[in-house]
Parts: C-alpha cells; sequence; structure tokens
C-alpha cells in the first residue's frame, strides 16, 4: 500500500532514506558536544589572563590542541546539520533552498577550517 499523496506519485517525490542518519548524527555530535564544552570551558577559564607565552605552551600540548580541534569540528558539523534542517522545512523556494544549502556547508567547513588553521597557527608559529 502506497501512502504518498497522488501529486508525490506523479512526481516521484518519495522519502530520500537520509532522515535516519540525518537524526542519528545530530544527536551524537550533541552527545559528543556535552563534555567537549565542559573541556573548551574549563580551557578558556584557565587561560583567561595568561600571557600568550603561556597560552602557547599550553596548546603545545597534543591532548589539549587535539581536543580543543575536535570540539571546533564537532561544533561546526553539529550546527550544519541542525541549520539544514531549519532550511529544509522552512525554505520552500528550490532555488533559494539550494543556495541556503549549499552557503551553509561552506559556512561550516569555513569555520572548522578557520579554527584548526589558527589553533595550528597557535602551536607553531606561537
Amino acid at each position: 500500500m502506497d501512502m504518498r499523496t497522488p501529486f508525490a506519485k506523479v512526481t516521484g517525490k518519495g522519502s530520500a532514506h537520509e532522515g535516519t542518519s540525518h537524526f542519528w548524527h545530530q544527536r551524537l555530535t550533541a552527545l559528543a558536544n556535552v563534555p567537549l564544552t565542559l573541556f573548551a570551558v574549563w580551557l578558556v577559564t584557565r587561560l583567561a589572563g595568561v600571557e600568550r607565552a603561556q597560552m602557547v605552551d599550553v596548546l603545545a600540548n597534543p591532548a589539549v590542541s587535539g581536543l580543543l580541534v575536535l570540539t571546533l569540528v564537532s561544533f561546526a558539523w553539529h550546527m550544519k546539520l541542525g541549520m539544514q534542517v531549519v532550511i529544509e522545512d522552512y525554505v520552500h523556494a528550490p532555488g533559494t533552498k539550494l543556495v541556503l544549502i549549499i552557503g551553509n556547508i561552506f559556512l561550516a567547513v569555513a569555520i572548522a577550517g578557520l579554527g584548526i588553521i589558527s589553533v595550528l597557527m597557535l602551536i607553531f608559529r606561537g
């Protein structure tokens, strides 16, 4: 029994079968963001008011810089997934939707990429 509307049957628009994986990716990044947020808050409070050289020494620790990069990537990916849901649900013009989804992807990659480059510059250039 086909539960699609007659219009959907004619146009061939059905489920893209992407919803479940998208749902789980969003939930997993949200779960990962809890300890990563605690780490980021701890790091910022620890580095507040210290000299630049001391901050670079802390970030030179591979565990600290690795967790910071992981935090940036996880935040950017979670942001991308959440904004994608908003765009898909509330933007109805196909052209506008496509432009916004592509822009959302570029924004998430730019945020994560610039964050990673910033951390690497602090580590290697001091």
